[in-house]
């Protein structure tokens, strides 16, 4: 149940423009469930440009959602990379997420890069490992892993013909007073450069989430069950709005229905608008880091990422 990236440096960093976007409704992210689990290697572009029209189901494309806060928990610099996890201890999540162009038909958006980050299953953020996630947890230090502090649970990755990525993460904790989420900002026009992603502008900044009763039943399972105290459900949260899939609720798949603990697969389908901008500063809030944690600043500068950190 552990991840096994361990190539965390991080040669080179730069501010990136946090700008904006959109997300598709309801229809279009089911319907984009199916062909965002496809073999991505025998998926041509053709092939791509199909699957869009087809998941395209009239105004349900161009029901766009507004960006949402970024909150306090974002660092710059993350790695381009599939597994996310580095070692950190908790129930696989497979995630893909296919990146359209709402404004032009839900065609897909190669090369857009996708970037996500969230806590792990103890509440606590690479970067701010002080920050108390609230209730009663161990320390984030006790989690036996061999995690880089500053960079656990924070990738990029670039979309392929399909406009889809794929990460290989855990399920994330909760932390007061959020619930269970995942925090995603798409990028376009920059270029992956000294194993992170440079330039461009944010075309979407938002949050992924999950269902209530997966989450809860996910959290009596170790070692996210030695995080105690009040969990936030979905109709309590500041920041998740009741939407559904239009509003960032994720379409989860066990991998095995008799057994959470093997894990999940998780999909949406992100129609945005490569035009737009935004600030990432949208509603909700998202929870306070700890006045002598780092805010916006990465880690400094190390040896350069291996090869598989790109993959």
């Amino acid at each position: 149940m552990t991840g096994n990236h361990k190539d965390t440096s991080i040669t080179r960093r730069r501010a990136l423009a946090v700008t904006g976007g959109t997300v598709a409704a309801g229809g279009l992210v089911v319907a984009g469930y199916q062909s965002a689990f496809a073999d991505d290697a025998t998926t041509t572009t053709a092939d791509a440009t199909a699957t869009a029209s087809t998941t395209s189901t009239g105004s349900e494309c161009m029901t766009l959602m507004s960006s949402v806060t970024e909150g306090p928990y974002y660092l710059d610099g993350a790695l381009v990379r599939k597994d996310i996890t580095e070692g950190k201890s908790g129930v696989p999540l497979t995630l893909r997420l296919t990146v359209v162009d709402a404004t032009d038909g839900c065609t897909p958006v190669p090369g857009a890069a996708v970037e996500i980050w969230h806590c792990d299953a103890w509440g606590y953020y690479s970067g701010y490992t002080t920050a108390n996630p609230g209730g009663s947890a161990p320390a984030e230090s006790e989690d036996g892993s061999t995690a880089d502090g500053n960079t656990y649970l924070r990738g990029y990755q670039i979309a392929n013909a399909n406009g889809v990525v794929k990460f290989e993460t855990i399920f994330p904790g909760w932390y007061t007073p959020r619930t269970c989420h995942i925090h995603l900002k798409v990028h376009t026009g920059g270029e992956k450069e000294d194993g992170t992603y440079e330039g461009g502008k944010v075309n979407y900044t938002g949050q992924l989430f999950f269902a209530d009763e997966i989450a809860e039943e996910i959290f009596t399972l170790e070692p996210y069950s030695k995080h105690s105290g009040t969990y936030t459900e979905l109709a309590d949260d500041m920041v998740y709005d009741g939407g559904g899939a239009s509003s960032g609720l994720l379409t989860l798949k066990a991998v095995h229905k008799s057994d959470p603990s093997k894990g999940y697969k998780g999909s949406l389908t992100l129609g945005v608008d490569p035009d737009a901008e935004n600030t990432g500063a949208g509603s909700g809030g998202g929870g306070t880091p700890p006045g002598d944690a780092p805010t916006g600043t990465p880690p400094s500068d190390g040896a350069s990422p291996s090869a598989s950190a790109s993959s």
